[in-house]
C-alpha cells in the first residue's frame, strides 16, 4: 500500500505544480487610498490637491506575477483644502468636472521585483482623452489585516504625466508646468 501512495502522492504534488496560478481579487479600501496631485506655481511652490471619491478593484496573482487594476476617481471630490482654488480646479478651464465628472486608470501590466510589485503600466482617461501612465511603486506590501481577518495588499504609487495631452492647457502661456506629479497610495482587500 505505502509503495502505491508515494507515487500517487508525487504525481499529484507534480500536477499541481504545473496548475496555472490564480489570481486573486481585491477591491480598493477607500478609507486607506488617496489620489493626490501636485504641479508647481511660477516656479516658487507646489500647488497640491486631492480626490476624496474612488473606488476600483485589483486582480494580483503574485505567483505569476500579473496583474489587472481599475480605479475610478470622482472628479467633483477634487479637495485643495482652500474652497476658491477647488472651485476653479473643477471649472471647464481644468478638470471641467460638469462635463467629465471621473477619471479612470486601467493597467494590466506589472512589473516586479521579486515578489514586491515595483510597477504598473497601464493608461489614464481625463476629460475624454486616454493616454499611457506607467505608476513606480516608492512601496508595496501584502499583510493580514488583525481588524478585517483578510489579506490587504497595497503600496505608494507615484508617476508624471502631461497634463496638455489631455487638453488641460490652462496657465501654459503663464509659464504655469506643464507636467503633474500623481501619487497614488493605494490598499485593497482580497475578497
Amino acid at each position: 500500500m505505502r509503495s502505491i501512495l508515494l507515487p500517487l502522492a508525487a504525481a499529484t504534488a507534480l500536477l499541481a505544480s504545473t496548475l496555472p496560478a490564480q489570481a486573486a481579487s481585491y477591491a480598493i479600501d477607500p478609507a486607506h487610498t488617496y489620489v493626490t496631485f501636485e504641479i508647481g506655481h511660477f516656479g516658487t511652490s507646489t500647488n497640491r490637491g486631492r480626490f476624496d471619491k474612488k473606488e476600483g478593484s485589483v486582480e494580483l496573482d503574485r505567483a505569476a506575477k500579473t496583474g489587472k487594476v481599475e480605479i475610478v476617481v470622482d472628479t467633483n471630490s477634487i479637495n485643495t483644502g482652500f474652497p476658491a482654488f477647488t472651485k476653479h480646479l473643477q471649472t471647464a478651464e481644468l478638470f471641467d468636472t460638469e462635463k467629465f465628472p471621473t477619471m479612470k486608470f486601467v493597467a494590466d501590466k506589472f512589473s516586479f521585483n521579486g515578489d514586491k510589485v515595483s510597477e504598473v503600466s497601464g493608461a489614464l482617461t481625463l476629460l475624454g482623452k486616454t493616454q499611457p501612465l506607467t505608476l513606480k511603486a516608492t512601496n508595496f506590501n501584502c499583510y493580514n489585516s488583525p481588524m478585517l481577518k483578510r489579506e490587504v495588499c497595497g503600496g505608494d504609487f507615484e508617476g508624471t504625466l502631461d497634463r496638455t495631452q489631455f487638453g488641460m492647457n490652462y496657465g501654459i502661456d503663464w509659464g504655469f508646468p506643464k507636467n503633474v506629479r500623481l501619487v497614488v497610495q493605494v490598499e485593497a482587500v482580497k475578497q
